[in-house]
C-alpha cells in the first residue's frame, strides 16, 4: 500500500523507498511491517542521538508548549543560547541561523560575494546541496548539467595544491569551499596536508577559506568540527545535519574579519533560529557534551575500522574517514548489493556510489551495536565473485 501511494503522489526526483519506517529508539529502526534494523546511517550523518533519544524529545515537547516561532524582529532566549554555544565550540566570531545545510551554502556564497571578487573555487566530486547555488558549488557534473546555467564564476578544481595556488594566482578569488571529508563521494579523506595548505594559500592570496561541515560537525569525526583536528581557523563554517539531531536547522559561523561582511539586509529567514529549532539544538548539542559523545564516536569509530579490518573481506579495498564517518572501498561495483544484502540482515548501510560503502551512526553507538553490525556486515560482504562488467 505505502510502495504504490508513495508512486503515485510523490515527486519524482525522490527515488523508490527501500523501506518505509515507522519508528525508532536509539540506534534501530522498525519498518510499518515490524521488522527491525541497526541504523548506521542515521539518516545520513543527522540523527547524532540516535531515535527517540529523551533530549531531543523533552526539548521539542517543552519548547513546542512554549514557543514555537516568531518573526525575525525579534530574538529569543534558545536562539542566543545557540549562537554562543556555536561561537564557543567552533571558536567562531557570528552566526547566522536557518533551515538546513543547502541554506548554510547559499548564505555562504553571499558572504563569497560580498568580498567584491567574481571567482569562487571548489573541488570536484565535492558535494553542497541541490539548491541553485550550492549546486554551482556541487563538483558533480551529472548533477549540475540539466540546471545549467548556473552561478558564474564558480570553477572545480582537482584536489591538489599545485591546482589551488595557480587557480588562486590571479588574486580575483573570493573563497575556495570546500568539505573536511568528502561524504557524497563515498568519504573520500582530502590528500595529506591539502587543509592545512589550502588555509596557507587561501590566506596568501586573500580569498576566505569555507569549510562545508555539514556532514563531518557535531562531533561525528572524534572532534567537534573536522578542521579541528588539522589545527586551523577557517573564515566560515557551515553546519546542519548533527547539530538538530533530526530536527531541521543550519547555520553558517563565521571568523574574524568574515564576521564584518554581512550588514543589514543582506541576508534573511523566516523561519532561520526559530526558538523550536534553537532549543532542540541546544539540547542536543548540550548531551553530545555532556555525554562524552565526541570521545566515543573517536573511540567507538577506531573500534569499527578495526573490526572491519578483522573481517578481512577480499572484497575490502580501503577504509577511510574518521570518527563515526567512514567510507569503505569495495574491488567491484557491488556496493548496491552488499547494502541490499546488509538491509536483508536487518543492518542499515549506504551504497554512496557503486563501489563505496559509507557508514555514520549515530554517536550514542556502544559494543552491543559493534558487535551486530560485524556480524551482519560480515554477511554482506559475502557476495559471489562476478565480472566487474556484470555489474555495468
Amino acid at each position: 500500500m505505502y510502495t504504490e501511494v508513495f508512486s503515485r503522489v510523490m515527486m519524482r526526483s525522490a527515488p523508490a523507498p527501500l523501506k518505509v519506517l515507522a519508528r525508532g529508539e536509539g540506534a534501530r529502526v522498525w519498518d510499518v511491517d515490524g521488522a527491525d534494523y541497526l541504523d548506521f546511517l542515521a539518516g545520513i550523518a543527522v540523527n547524532a542521538l540516535g531515535h527517540a533519544h529523551p533530549a531531543f524529545v523533552g526539548a521539542v515537547a517543552d519548547q513546542a508548549a512554549t514557543l514555537a516561532h516568531v518573526s525575525n524582529y525579534f530574538a529569543t532566549p534558545p536562539q542566543l543560547e545557540l549562537a554562543e554555544r556555536l561561537t564557543r565550540l567552533t571558536g567562531g566570531s557570528r552566526v547566522f541561523l536557518c533551515n538546513s545545510g543547502a541554506e548554510a551554502i547559499e548564505a555562504a556564497v553571499k558572504l563569497a560575494r560580498l568580498t567584491g571578487k567574481p571567482r569562487i573555487l571548489a573541488l570536484e566530486n565535492a558535494f553542497h546541496g541541490r539548491t541553485i547555488g550550492s549546486l554551482s558549488l556541487t563538483g558533480k557534473p551529472a548533477l549540475r548539467a540539466p540546471f545549467e546555467p548556473l552561478l558564474p564564476g564558480v570553477e572545480h578544481l582537482p584536489t591538489s595544491l599545485d591546482a589551488l595556488e595557480a587557480a588562486l594566482a590571479a588574486g580575483d578569488v573570493a573563497a575556495l569551499v570546500l568539505e573536511p571529508i568528502k561524504g557524497e563521494a563515498g568519504v573520500v579523506e582530502l590528500p595529506e596536508g591539502y587543509l592545512a595548505g589550502a588555509r596557507e594559500l587561501t590566506e596568501r592570496h586573500g580569498a576566505l577559506l569555507i569549510l562545508d561541515e555539514i556532514q563531518t560537525g557535531a562531533g561525528r569525526t572524534g572532534d567537534w568540527f573536522a578542521y579541528q583536528h588539522e589545527g586551523i581557523v577557517p573564515d566560515a563554517v557551515a553546519l546542519a545535519k548533527g547539530i538538530g539531531g533530526g530536527f531541521p536547522i543550519g547555520a553558517l559561523v563565521t571568523f574574524g574579519a568574515a564576521s564584518d561582511l554581512f550588514g543589514p539586509g543582506h541576508h534573511g529567514s523566516t523561519f532561520g533560529g526559530n526558538p523550536l529549532a534553537a532549543r532542540v539544538a541546544n539540547a542536543v548539542l548540550g548531551e553530545i557534551e555532556d555525554a562524552g559523545l565526541v570521545e566515543n564516536a573517536r573511540r567507538r569509530g577506531a573500534e569499527l575500522r578495526a573490526r572491519i579490518e578483522l573481517i578481512g573481506s577480499p572484497l575490502v579495498t580501503d577504509i577511510q574517514g574518521r570518527g563515526l564517518l567512514l567510507g569503505i572501498g569495495l574491488a567491484e561495483p557491488v556496493a548496491g548489493i552488499v547494502a541490499r544484502r546488509a538491509l536483508d540482515e536487518g543492518l542499515i548501510v549506504n551504497a554512496a556510489n557503486e563501489s563505496r560503502i559509507r557508514l555514520a551512526p549515530p554517536l550514542i553507538i556502544g559494543d552491543d551495536e559493534l558487535h551486530e553490525f560485524t556480524r551482519k556486515f560480515t554477511v554482506a560482504l559475502e557476495i559471489p565473485h562476478t565480472d566487474p562488467g556484470e555489474h555495468a
